[in-house]
């Protein structure tokens, strides 16, 4: 792969690498530290991709391991943060969703983000999250659930 392929399938997959990266670390900064370093290793490791059609879905699952890296790392962290709302640009189109999703578990937040917001079949979210693909199948219907629990107490 050379450089002008590898930059090409990076940019069609520049938001949601953001995207996923910020649902695990909460934090502008971080997330952009992760995708750089993801794309880093994954331009140092690209002859160890042997199905070029899967380059998503592999450098998806480098990315992954760096943000969980990344919180294995980190001190304890007692300031408040400051919510971060996914913007209108990104798929998310209101405040609310943003801060439910926020509220759901990571394994239930990110089988349903990889499935519903960056288009990933369950096969491709089970590799992903290395993960049974009927596993990830009970983790978005409990995920759905969750969040509809979540989106209807906040209207209460």
């Amino acid at each position: 792969m050379d450089v002008a392929g590898f930059t090409d399938l990076v940019r069609e997959r520049e938001r949601s690498l953001y995207r996923i990266a910020y649902s695990y670390l909460h934090s502008d900064a971080d997330a952009a530290d992760a995708v750089q370093d993801a794309l880093l290793r994954a331009w140092e490791k690209r002859a160890s991709l042997r199905q070029p059609q899967y380059f998503g879905t592999w450098l998806t699952r480098i990315l992954i391991n760096r943000c969980k890296q990344m919180l294995r790392e980190r001190r304890p962290q007692y300031a408040l943060q400051e919510h971060h709302a996914i913007s209108s640009d990104d798929g998310i189109e209101n405040l609310e969703l943003s801060i439910a999703l926020d509220h759901l578990d990571a394994k239930y937040r990110m089988p349903l983000l990889l499935f519903h917001l960056e288009g990933f079949s369950v096969k491709e979210t089970a590799a992903i999250l290395r993960l049974p693909q009927n596993t990830v199948k009970s983790r978005l219907a409990r995920a759905r659930q969750r969040l509809n629990d979540l989106l209807t107490q906040q209207e209460v």
